[in-house]
């Protein structure tokens, strides 16, 4: 059965859209530069206040509780209301917690430390999840729709950018001013994002499909109630069935990579710490290619999406098993930091690609009603299993001194899983087309 395409009627020229999306990719950097260097301060400044080996995998932690905790109001929430109203409270909440934070934290030691970093990063990871919902589901109200693959590409550049520059930025900055500097430069872009967030203008729909929404009562069963409509929905669409299955294995397996890459390196062959940053700046710079080819290419719609999902797919698959077929074998330090992040740069090239174009899709055949429900559900489902996936490799890794053979076996069981799904995929596309 044909889906029916959501209403993209609203009259944004592509001047507006250009200039929305300059705003979004702007935010987009300076929110994802500090936040990333803030994590990374936060973690050195806990590892040297209590010497724990959690210090830098807490928001690892926290994150997907608090996402799987409040799916359905956030969900429900961010249709319900207008996106820019939300996001106002969002960042205007997450600023004042800043500035609490950075008014208490030196009023505790050691191990108290983790009382205001928990509450802090509880809050931050509500503001972080409601942002990047509400701007995903925002889509048609701040571009038209010959420029959604435009905008979600140029936002992913930004954050890959960002991912390029924290590392050495963070170590920088974290030696000249402390933690003390990193709160202050994360309050300061907090509120240039915010700043930034208020000048963009959301184009709402002439039927407002927020009128009502002040006049309706909200209880428990309503939000599960609305909640579960979202859920029907999803039922409904094949197409998203088959990429939840696909996606959630995805993410379970590649946490072995994310797990398995430092310590294979460092513990097992004594490489050091020299080609893990190598492989990260790889893995980097491979996301930024993605994201800018998909910048220059023009939009095709839903042509050819079974190819421009599996493809990638096959693509990721494959480098990981030759990850685990690099490090199987001798080499230098200076040899593993090259080729692996050669591999590390294919392999998130594939994966910006493949999540860009369903983004794009999602953004293109759900209903704009019903897009905060289904993206919250989708980022939960995916961000769930990844601490699961998290301890259990870090399991894995540690009773075995063969780290490769973990990687190749992950390869081999993601290109198996994804070759059953390939006629099931393709016939979800084709009973979705319009």
């Amino acid at each position: 059965m044909a889906i029916k395409q959501p209403d993209l009627t609203i009259n944004i020229s592509n001047h507006q859209s250009s200039l929305q999306i300059f705003k979004a990719a702007a935010s987009n950097f300076i929110s994802s530069l500090s936040g990333k260097m803030f994590t990374f301060g936060l973690g050195l400044m806990l590892l040297d206040e209590t010497h724990s080996a959690i210090s830098f995998g807490i928001n690892m932690i926290i994150s997907p509780i608090v996402g799987l905790l409040c799916l359905v109001p956030i969900g429900n929430l961010i249709d319900t209301y207008p996106h820019k109203t939300i996001l106002t409270g969002s960042l205007t909440a997450r600023t004042l917690a800043l500035i609490l934070f950075a008014a208490s934290i030196n009023l505790f030691t050691a191990t108290a430390k983790l009382i205001p970093i928990v509450l802090f990063l509880i809050i931050d990871a509500i503001s972080t999840n409601i942002n990047d919902t509400c701007y995903s589901a925002a889509t048609h109200e701040l571009v038209n729709a010959h420029n959604i693959q435009r905008l979600s590409s140029l936002t992913q550049s930004a954050i890959s950018l960002s991912s390029i520059l924290s590392p050495a930025l963070g170590v920088g900055l974290y030696s000249l001013v402390g933690f003390s500097g990193f709160v202050i430069l994360e309050i300061v872009a907090t509120l240039a994002s915010f700043g930034i967030m208020l000048t963009m203008k959301f184009h709402y729909h002439a039927t407002n499909q927020f009128a009502n929404s002040q006049h309706a009562p909200v209880t428990s069963h309503s939000q599960f109630a609305k909640f579960h409509s979202g859920l029907n929905y999803m039922r409904s669409r094949t197409m998203i069935k088959i990429t939840i299955l696909l996606s959630v294995i995805l993410n379970f397996l590649y946490t072995a990579v994310t797990i398995g890459i430092p310590y294979i390196l460092k513990d097992q062959l004594h490489t050091g710490n020299g080609p893990i940053g190598v492989l990260e700046t790889g893995s980097a710079i491979g996301m930024l290619l993605g994201s800018l080819l998909l910048t220059l290419l023009p939009p095709t719609g839903q042509k050819r999406l079974f190819l421009k999902l599996i493809i990638p797919v096959l693509i990721l698959d494959s480098q990981i098993l030759l990850l685990g077929v690099l490090f199987m074998t001798s080499q230098s330090p200076t040899g593993y930091a090259l080729l692996g992040s050669f591999i590390m740069g294919i392999l998130a090239f594939a994966l910006v690609i493949l999540n860009i174009t369903f983004q794009v899709y999602l953004q293109q055949t759900v209903p704009t009603k019903l897009l905060g429900r289904v993206v919250a559900t989708l980022t939960t489902v995916n961000s769930s299993i990844m601490p699961i996936g998290t301890l259990m490799f870090t399991l894995i890794f540690q009773s075995t001194t063969h780290g490769d053979l973990v990687l190749i076996i992950n390869g081999i069981l993601l290109l198996g899983y994804t070759l059953l799904l390939l006629r099931p995929l393709n016939q979800a596309i084709h009973s979705e087309q319009p």
